[in-house]
């Protein structure tokens, strides 16, 4: 059953879902300033929640210790304006764990993530997000991707679980995610939330949207609000005029250079914030560091999209 709070700020957004990276310093140690700055930032531009310690902050990269607190300095940054949604993830007892030390940080919502590495049978995967689900009273999102596939019965299921108000899906099987939404409306009618969670969601989301799938991630959000704006207003507005020039003119080309490297989906984008003046650090292994050429077409793509933005003035 939806948690009519969280569900109701998320399920008419007026701007894009802000996932922010996780600051580091030189010592590679939590640099929590940086860290509250950049989520101020993003809420001020104009971000509709705040997605805390999830695959664009890290959260693999994270202690449960350095987790906690982090989250509650998002809580802090945000100053209840938008809801903030905290990862969980791992095997079930972590995400348990997990699930616990957001709620302790003040989080509102969270995004429950696929277990680690093991490839589990439809059961256990339910079994698995209905004891995350009961572990607190915060409502879940779940993650659908790689090991954490659902089929429309199983999604039904979800949609009926206590404490789940959602599926993000990271799959990008279109057939699928239509097989699911109709077996949900048929078999589970209610508020369920859908959301893409594909990488830069942006290039996928006018083929979501024509599931009447409207929330998506934003990791470009983090180092471009403007342009991430920009193209959230001409999806609601249905101005393929504009979505389409910004697909082909900054979108596109950063999915292709984001294709250029294993671990580009959160190393460029930290990159990204770098290069816009907030030093946020450097990744943790084992990701790495985009390269150095890899940056500077990065800093062209970014002067490309702000010229784009300029042409619509």
């Amino acid at each position: 059953m939806p948690s009519a709070p969280l569900a109701e700020r998320l399920s008419i957004p007026s701007g894009p879902l802000f996932f922010p990276v996780t600051a580091y310093g030189p010592d590679g140690a939590l640099d929590l300033d940086a860290y509250r700055a950049h989520v101020r930032g993003g809420v001020e531009a104009g971000a509709a929640a705040v997605f805390a310690c999830c695959g664009t902050g890290e959260f693999h990269a994270l202690t449960p210790e350095e987790f906690e607190i982090c989250v509650r300095a998002a809580v802090e940054a945000t100053e209840g304006r938008v809801p903030v949604v905290a990862g969980a993830g791992y095997g079930t007892a972590l995400a348990v764990r997990y699930a616990r030390l957001a709620e302790a940080a003040g989080a509102e919502g969270l995004l429950a993530m696929p277990p680690y590495l093991v490839v589990a049978g439809q059961e256990g995967l339910l079994r698995h997000y209905r004891e995350v689900a009961a572990a607190t009273a915060l409502p879940v999102i779940v993650y659908q991707r790689d090991n954490a596939v659902f089929t429309p019965d199983s999604a039904v299921r979800l949609a009926r679980t206590d404490g789940v108000i959602g599926l993000k899906d990271g799959l990008g099987d279109l057939d699928l995610m239509q097989r699911v939404v109709s077996a949900v409306r048929t078999e589970a009618p209610g508020d369920f939330l859908y959301f893409n969670g594909l990488p830069t969601a942006e290039q996928t989301q006018l083929a979501y949207r024509g599931l009447g799938i409207t929330l998506y991630s934003s990791a470009v959000f983090c180092f471009v609000p403007e342009i991430a704006l920009a193209f959230h207003r001409a999806l609601r507005d249905g101005d393929d005029t504009t979505a389409h020039r910004l697909l082909d003119g900054f979108y596109r080309p950063f999915v292709e250079l984001r294709a250029q490297g294993r671990g580009y989906a959160v190393s460029l984008v930290k990159a990204g914030v770098r290069l816009r003046g907030l030093d946020v650090g450097e990744v943790r292994p084992p990701l790495h560091e985009p390269a150095e050429d890899h940056v500077k077409q990065l800093a062209r793509l970014i002067e490309r999209g702000y010229a784009l933005l300029e042409g619509d003035a």
